[in-house]
């Protein structure tokens, strides 16, 4: 591995271990679709402005249909199961279920990408597996069975679809590339969310709309970018794995 996909890797861990922590605080002041909303639209703003700079190029027509799978799976779908998740799922708890996207990834990658998997990586994925039955059932941290466990579980299968579907057309576009055409994608959906948006926005408290303005910068763009460069230079098996590092960060930083 190179130093800037290990750089990448370190900036997609700290920024996404900060994310639950980040939405637990934006709910404090706004619907869990509306803190999507925000959270995407700044997002949007951010990448819209890089890519106005230096031109970017459009997608291939042929791939439109393609980008906007995409981005429903990973940011549409992803993002507001996990925020309707967190209502009710401490942010601890919803990072060791969203842990289970290495596992999900890895089957998908099996599955349609042709990657192979260890033995060693079986048993980790029946040990995943059985970690996840265990914090549904509220062995560790007093986590009920509830339909929000099974929220925080659809988007951590969405964001698994996302990275193993996005994986072919890394070969034609560049990390920023494919990030900004599937995040806007995401984010066009997230626009049904739009109605009591702007009342939702004077309401709110300063610290909730500062999260959700954080959230959109740092987890969502330049997290977004620095992981989709991660996808384009391993196997998504091998990337995904390091994805078992965020429950641990992101519970030091519900703590801190």
């Amino acid at each position: 591995m190179d130093a800037r996909t290990i750089f990448a890797l370190l900036v997609t861990l700290a920024f996404w271990s900060s994310a639950f922590a980040g939405i637990r605080a934006g709910l404090q002041g706004y619907l869990p679709g509306h803190l999507a909303l925000l959270r995407f639209l700044v997002a949007s703003l951010v990448l819209a402005g890089y890519a106005l700079a230096t031109r970017m190029r459009l997608p291939a027509k042929r791939d439109l249909p393609a980008i906007v799978i995409a981005g429903f799976l990973g940011f549409t779908v992803y993002h507001v199961a996990l925020n309707y998740g967190e209502v009710n799922v401490t942010a601890g708890a919803a990072s060791l279920l969203i842990n289970s996207e290495p596992v999900f990834t890895a089957l998908l990658a099996v599955a349609f990408l042709r990657e192979r998997l260890s033995h060693l990586g079986w048993v980790g994925v029946a040990v995943s597996f059985a970690g996840i039955v265990l914090i549904a059932l509220g062995e560790g941290g007093g986590l009920q069975l509830d339909p929000a466990v099974f929220l925080v579980l659809l988007a951590a299968i969405s964001a698994s679809a996302y990275f193993v579907y996005q994986k072919p057309y890394l070969t034609r576009y560049s990390a920023l590339q494919f990030t900004c055409y599937t995040l806007w994608a995401g984010t066009l959906f997230m626009l049904v969310f739009l109605p009591g948006f702007p009342e939702a926005v004077q309401a709110a408290p300063l610290d909730a709309t500062l999260a959700g303005i954080y959230l959109g910068i740092f987890p969502a763009a330049l997290g977004y970018v620095a992981w989709t460069y991660v996808m384009s230079r391993l196997p998504a098996t091998n990337a995904a794995s390091y994805l078992n590092l965020i429950p641990v960060l992101s519970i030091m930083i519900a703590w801190a």
